[in-house]
């Protein structure tokens, strides 16, 4: 069995986000970048199934700028087979994104594509139900637990009341949860092997997928922040304070 693995560069999320100064964005320059946490989670249960003797090999894939190598080469140090990078410099909408990969999956005809449930970046939690729709593929999205038996696959996930167990025939879409896993740190021999793979690259025309933006940001504007608490001197006056003041009695 092949597993392909899209795996995104995003800011990393031990950085404090600040927005731009007109409101275009956030900023990007000169900030840690590393690979969404999501996507390491969906990496780290590709290998652990190909080291489970049940898949073969694990292609990871990343679309965006040159600096995208710095992603797949983690995902190469980890342990993925081989990395395709699909260059574009701007903005990637989600839908584009999913024509990408089908156009990958249709190259590469693996069994099972395993993604992180949403990016950190955008909160979007678009791209594996859309590439589902694409292919015409079962999905099973924000999992946290995956057992692969042959040609099916059981992914318990989470729902608003709890867990729900579903059965799936291969091919498979699944997306990944937090407590899926907890993904490996990759060793440094590893990280300077990882340094001398080569990359297939390509770039979306090489799909036939127009780039072009469908959505508009108009304005990115930081929280409010968050106001100070107050010290109340016992139950009755916060009873008041409550009922008076915040409303809520």
């Amino acid at each position: 069995m092949k597993i392909l693995v899209p795996v995104k560069r995003v800011v990393d999320y031990n950085v404090k986000i600040r927005v731009k100064a007109d409101g275009s964005g956030v900023e990007l320059q000169n900030v840690k970048m590393s690979m969404n946490p999501f996507d390491e989670i969906a990496m780290e249960e590709a290998l652990r199934l190909k080291e489970a003797g049940k898949a073969e090999e694990v292609i990871a894939v990343s679309i965006g700028p040159d600096k995208a190598q710095e992603t797949l080469r983690t995902a190469l140090a980890m342990g993925a087979d081989r990395a395709i990078l699909v260059k574009h410099d701007d903005l990637i909408e989600p839908l584009s994104v999913a024509k990408i990969l089908k156009g990958i999956v249709d190259e590469e005809a693996p069994q099972l594509v395993i993604l992180g449930k949403q990016a950190i970046d955008d909160d979007a939690n678009q791209t594996g139900q859309m590439l589902s729709a694409l292919l015409g593929w079962a999905q099973a999205t924000f999992a946290s637990k995956l057992e692969v038996n042959g040609d099916s696959a059981t992914v318990t996930r989470e729902v608003d009341g709890g867990l729900q167990t579903i059965e799936s025939k291969m091919p498979l879409i699944v997306t990944t949860d937090l407590r899926l896993n907890e993904p490996r740190y990759a060793s440094l021999p590893n990280i300077m092997k990882a340094k001398k793979k080569p990359l297939d690259e390509k770039t979306p025309a090489d799909y036939g997928v127009d780039m072009a933006p469908r959505l508009t940001v108009v304005t990115t504007a930081e929280p409010e922040a968050r106001k100070a608490g107050v010290i109340v001197s016992d139950v009755a006056e916060l009873v008041d304070k409550l009922k008076n003041e915040a409303g809520v009695l």
